[in-house]
């Protein structure tokens, strides 16, 4: 016998001891044995447990009737089969028992075992059989109409085991429906409840034809007008298989809709309940299919969310002037009326949260939710039931959010443009803003009522409306301080209270401006400074935050100064200061709590330190420690940030020494974030307070400075170079010390392909800084030599790596910043780049080089019209060197940028008369067109235009492109009267003219705000309209020029979504007469013409996605995804891509298509590449099959997703193909749920 069995034959022995105490310890010894993975039991050992734990079920003692139970779970995945089936048995016929604690306990057995059953494949076999035998016995129990309590827990179990395991009972779904029917004309209602919690679990997995069984059956019995009892559990069962089934109970709405409507008219409060849950189940499963019935549903939620029989509004009550007489009566009527057999209030919420789920779902009737639920919801701010109130503001709040996603979707283009084209742009918000007087009315009584439920309500929901409209609430703000106190100040308001009423008062000062609030000063301080002294930290946290804005509001900085100058803070500045003063010196708080002290008392300094006197000293001394302490150092260091660059010029003589070290010793840490914020720091201290600094002082930060010059951060970089930049022009002779070690840092920045915007920015003003500083080693011509050396040799190199393209465009830059800086060494360095271009000896880099430096130069207008640069340039432009022609074409258009009317002339007349070198002049006028301001380039328009258009049919496409995006450019620096035109030719050019004219309209949607945007938005449709062209090429120009304007700006295209989207739906099908077959020696290849324009069709679908998801109709949208699934492996990726991102935005469309959509997946992640394959075959492959795991990793994460037979089925095939789980586990572990990819696709 093994040591194994011999321990658990022991505890066995001891389990049958009379004393309960050695019963208890023997069965908890052996549920710790069965919890080891390790343990292996023999067939007899398994019996003998298995029988001893099921007579220990019978004990007389609970508690090891409870262990017992517990045993239960983990031995059944230790037995063999027989033994689970043995314990399964015993727990039914225990069930049916007649002893009430057996029955009891062996459910509970039941309950353990199912959630234990193995849903893998390996134990898949013993699930199906065990389900078989609990299912059989289960129905025979439910049939026990004698016993009620028997039925309660076969129905218990049966929902538990639905839940769990419905695939494995897929045989069983047609008896458990026959059997649950009759249960829900049960006497009993408890019994009718669970029969209907278990058809709600069989829904979601049963076959089509059962779930259409179960809703006729409904239907029918509901015809038959049933006693109104009957008729709520019909109602009732109908609402949950809708919340359940989802979307398959859209194809019975236009059955189901009128008999609930019929419904609600029947005297019954619980009945009318039922049926506003049911039409809400319905709202939020099947919204496409209940659009028609929408009208019919709002209007009779409008008329119910008021339907209150028992108690009488009294219009009085609007009165303002009674207000405080009435809160008296107010109580006494409601406790009046409470009567507690008044079930209208149900009625009510359940109305209520009915349109709830309408506005939730349905934002693209936002406008009309204005005009009729938005004043409805309004009047009900008066409800009585306070749980019907917090449902009122909860359906307003989600009004307010859908309107908030609105805006903010179309931020991008109206965040800087003038609020003109904003309320044009968000008509829902201009509704919105209208509305806010009668909100603030609504709200501002109930923030001082006894009831913290309903102002935590109205607190929620005015920060809702402040995010929603900044600003809005401006004038009503002497209304809503007296709430804002009373809930700061009252006695009996709890911490969570006090909290919510800070923070909306916090997001209403961040949000509006000081002056509104100066004149409340008085008032708001007092309560506001209580709560920081308060005991419970949150609110200490939260008060001081508020603090901290109302410091800003007493003395605003910046663009708000002048405009609230008069108002005098000395009053209120002991207070504030005593108060923050004790939080700051505490060591024993919070560290939310310090890190906000110290930002309080930063900000008093910053704005309120010359009221401080003798006081100032004693708290910057109490920053340095702060700043010395590892936990708040990164707030210190921001904080001295914020006071060194106050107007009020702090002076912080006594304790820049040991912050300097301090800072310094802080650029050697490996925190990024602490470093980012220290050189900002040092750079605020320099720029501020050099006089007071010492050379020496400097030193600790000087030593860590060049280390931090170094491309692998870029970031760090640029704020490094600024703080040299700022030490160059207050402290040059301290650069001096480390010039050496920092430049050669820079100088391998500016050789780094990586180099580009802000870092190259930084780089060009520290030269700049540098050269005019006038130290010694860093002159102009050292300086110049240093940038331009690595280019002088033949393999042009920066210690042994051979320099990029980004180098060459970084240092002709940095040389031009040289020559601004110093412009009598202009002529000298100009002749010395002419005479490098002109010496054929020169390595071509060199040559390369002095182009781009001559054209940068030129670009600030410093070379004048040379006819020796014009003659140079020409003769690069035909040099047999490739890469000297293209950095001659963008020399000279950089250089006619610099003085137009000296080279456009000379440009354009090369242009018509050098058709060989067009490609590259071209290249110039694009540059010069792109970089040179409207005003000056008017007078040339005309002369360009036509010019272009002589060359808009060229039949090289690379050349047409080139004309078009000059075409769209130019045609941004007179819109209104170029857009026509290039709407004309439409009409009258050939197939490419139009593609050309096309491609040029997708170069005026720019992705910031323009004067272009009003006039395209007013033709945009025309062009639009080439969508239909005949000519393949002009349709697939048409689809990428749709797809910029829908990534861009959106909302030029929403409103045509209904005309173009058949099209573009049309593009996206595979069309046989563009296949054809091409014969290449022996082989025969496909060729599919179609192919770009179905890629440009669905790249312009998976955009929509981003930008116009409330336009689509996502189910039609899924159809061409489908198809898109089956086409091309480029087509595919994107496919998945768009899968991946639906499950997130619209999970119930996608359940509604799984079926369909698992086939594609399955097939793409079995597919196997043929054995002879080569090698990129085998990586595309690999690719695609990753790309749909990474679209399945997205559909297993909507919940209840498994319920679906088919994708229970492939989620078990990756399981348990150890291929296929690999792939699974990289896409999941790698990247974040595979998700990640689906948000990182640039379609610009």
């Amino acid at each position: 016998m093994s040591t194994v069995s011999f321990h658990i034959s022991n505890l066995l022995e001891k389990m049958t001891s009379t004393d309960k105490d050695f019963r208890f310890m023997a069965t908890n010894d052996l549920m710790l044995e069965l919890q080891k993975d390790s343990i292996k039991l023999d067939e007899d050992s398994e019996r003998k447990v298995v029988t001893m734990l099921l007579k220990l079920l019978e004990d007389k003692n609970g508690e090891v009737q409870n262990l017992a139970v517990k045993c239960l779970a983990p031995l059944v995945s230790k037995v063999k089969e027989p033994q689970v089936e043995t314990m399964v048995d015993t727990l039914c016929s225990n069930m049916m028992s007649d002893k009430e604690p057996l029955r009891d306990i062996s459910s509970m057995g039941l309950k353990t075992v199912i959630a234990e059953l193995p849903l893998s494949s390996p134990g898949l076999t013993l699930t199906v059989s065990v389900c078989k035998k609990i299912t059989s016995q289960l129905i025979g129990a439910m049939g026990k109409q004698e016993d009620v309590s028997v039925q309660l827990e076969a129905l218990d179990i049966l929902s538990d085991m639905l839940g769990r395991l419905s695939g494995a009972l897929v045989g069983f779904h047609s008896s458990l429906l026959a059997s649950l029917l009759p249960q829900l004309t049960s006497s009993r209602m408890a019994v009718r409840k669970r029969s209907i919690l278990a058809l709600g679990q069989l829904v979601p997995c049963c076959s089509p034809a059962l779930f259409s069984q179960l809703t006729e059956h409904l239907l029918t019995e509901l015809s038959k007008a049933p006693p109104t009892s009957m008729t709520r559990t019909y109602i009732q069962c109908l609402a949950t298989i809708s919340r359940q089934g989802g979307h398959r109970v859209g194809e019975h709405l236009e059955k189901l809709i009128p008999m609930v409507v019929k419904f609600t008219s029947v005297e019954d409060d619980e009945l009318r309940e039922y049926c506003f849950q049911a039409f809400e189940a319905f709202i939020r499963r099947c919204p496409k299919e209940m659009s028609p019935h929408v009208p019919t549903v709002t209007q009779l939620c409008l008329k119910f969310m008021t339907f209150d029989p028992n108690y009488n509004y009294d219009e009085g009550e609007e009165d303002e002037d009674s207000m405080d007489i009435e809160d008296g009566f107010d109580e006494e009527s409601d406790d009046e009326y409470s009567d507690d057999d008044d079930m209208s209030w149900k009625v009510r919420r359940s109305s209520i949260k009915c349109l709830e789920a309408l506005i939730s779902t349905r934002r693209d009737l936002l406008l009309s939710f204005y005009s009729s639920l938005c004043p409805a919801l309004l009047a009900r701010f008066k409800e009585r039931e306070e749980n019907v109130r917090a449902d009122v503001f909860a359906a307003f709040s989600a009004l307010l959010m859908q309107t908030r996603a609105g805006s903010s979707h179309r931020g991008n283009i109206t965040a800087s443009s003038d609020s003109g084209v904003s309320v044009e742009e968000e008509p829902a918000v201009a509704m919105l803003k209208k509305q806010v007087p009668v909100i603030v009315k609504a709200l501002h009584r109930q923030l001082k009522e006894k009831s913290i439920k309903s102002r935590q309500g109205c607190f929620c929901l005015l920060t809702e409306l402040t995010h929603t409209v900044p600003g809005a609430l401006e004038p009503h703000i002497p209304a809503l301080i007296p709430g804002i106190v009373f809930s700061l100040t009252d006695k009996s308001t709890s911490s969570t209270m006090r909290i919510d009423a800070l923070s909306f008062f916090h997001v209403l000062l961040l949000t509006h401006p000081p002056q509104t609030f100066q004149t409340h000063m008085q008032v708001l301080l007092p309560p506001v400074v209580a709560c920081v002294e308060d005991t419970f930290y949150k609110i200490t946290s939260e008060a001081l935050l508020v603090t901290q804005q109302l410091v800003r509001v007493m003395r605003p900085q910046g663009q708000n100064a002048t405009a609230a100058g008069g108002f005098d803070p000395k009053p209120f500045v002991r207070e504030v200061f005593s108060v923050t003063m004790k939080r700051l010196k505490a060591t024993d708080i919070d560290q939310e709590v310090k890190e906000r002290a110290i930002s309080c008392m930063g900000h008093m300094v910053c704005h309120l330190g010359d009221h401080l006197g003798a006081e100032m000293q004693g708290v910057l001394a109490i920053f340095l420690e702060w700043l010395k302490n590892e936990i708040t150092r990164l707030t210190a260091v921001r904080t001295i940030t914020l006071v060194s660059a106050s107007p009020l010029k702090i002076d912080l003589s006594s304790i820049l020494p040991d912050t300097l070290s301090v800072l310094g010793s802080f650029l050697r840490k490996n925190q990024r974030a602490l470093k980012l914020c220290t050189l900002a720091c040092l750079t605020a201290l320099v720029s501020h307070h050099a006089a007071s600094i010492k050379p020496a002082a400097l030193e600790p930060v000087l030593s860590e400075l060049p280390a931090l010059v170094d491309e692998s951060d870029m970031h760090v970089s640029q704020v490094s170079i600024s703080l040299l930049t700022c030490l160059a022009k207050a402290c040059p002779s301290s650069l001096a010390k480390i010039g050496s070690s920092v430049l050669s840092g820079v100088f391998r920045l500016v050789h780094s392909p990586l180099l580009q915007g802000g870092a190259l920015a930084a780089i060009l003003d520290f030269l700049k800084a540098l050269v005019l500083s006038k130290t010694s080693n860093m002159g102009y011509s050292q300086l110049l030599k240093a940038l331009m050396d690595p280019f002088q040799r033949s393999q042009c190199s920066v210690d042994g790596s051979v320099l990029h393209r980004q180098s060459f465009l970084s240092v002709a830059r940095c040389v031009a910043a040289l020559c601004s800086s110093c412009p009598k060494e202009t002529p000298g360095t100009v002749s010395a780049l002419l005479q490098e271009v002109k010496n054929p000896g020169s390595p071509e880099s060199a040559r390369v080089l002095a182009l781009l430096c001559l054209g940068e130069v030129g670009r600030s207008g410093s070379l004048g019209g040379s006819k020796e640069v014009q003659g140079v340039i020409l003769e690069a432009i035909s040099s047999t060197q490739e890469e000297v022609k293209t950095a001659a074409s963008c020399a000279l258009g950089s250089m006619a940028v610099g003085s137009l009317n000296d080279y456009l002339p000379f440009l354009l007349k090369e242009i018509s008369s050098q058709p060989r070198r067009q490609y590259l002049l071209l290249h110039s006028l694009k540059e010069v067109i792109s970089a040179s301001p409207a005003s000056s380039l008017s007078p040339h328009v005309e002369s360009i235009w036509s010019l272009l258009f002589q060359h808009c049919e060229c039949q090289e496409e690379g050349t047409r492109n080139l004309v078009a995006e000059c075409l769209g450019k130019l045609t941004l620096v007179n819109a209104a009267q170029l857009l026509p035109r290039l709407k004309q030719q439409l009409r009258a050019g050939s197939p490419l003219a139009r593609s050309t004219v096309v491609t040029a309209v997708k170069f005026t949607i720019v992705d910031h705000p323009a004067p272009v945007d009003s006039l395209l938005r007013d033709c945009i449709g025309d062009f639009l309209k080439t969508l239909q062209d005949e000519d393949i090429n002009v349709r697939r120009v048409a689809l990428v020029m749709f797809n910029s304007a829908a990534h861009n700006k959106p909302s030029l295209i929403r409103g045509l979504l209904a005309t173009v989207l058949p099209h573009l739906y049309k593009e996206t099908q595979i069309r046989k007469d563009l296949i054809r077959e091409v014969e290449m020696g022996p082989f025969k290849h496909t060729v599919d013409d179609g192919l770009d324009v179905r890629k440009a069709a669905f790249e312009c679908m998976y955009t929509l996605l981003d930008s116009c998801m409330e336009g689509l109709d996502v189910l039609q949208f899924l159809d061409h995804v489908e198809e898109g699934l089956r086409d091309h492996y480029d087509i595919r990726m994107l496919t998945f891509l768009m899968l991946a991102r639906l499950a997130s935005m619209c999970p119930a469309a996608i359940l509604q298509r799984l079926d369909r959509l698992i086939e594609p997946l399955k097939a793409t992640c079995t597919t196997k590449v043929k054995a002879g394959s080569v090698k990129q075959e085998f990586e595309k492959q690999e690719e695609l099959r990753r790309s749909a795991m990474r679209a399945v990793a997205a559909l297993l994460a909507i919940p209840e997703v498994e319920r679906s037979p088919s994708m229970a089925d492939f989620a078990n095939q990756i399981r348990t193909n150890a291929d296929m789980a690999s792939i699974y586990q990289s896409v999941q572990g790698g990247e974040g749920g595979g998700l990640a990819p689906a948000e990182s696709m640039d379609t610009s």
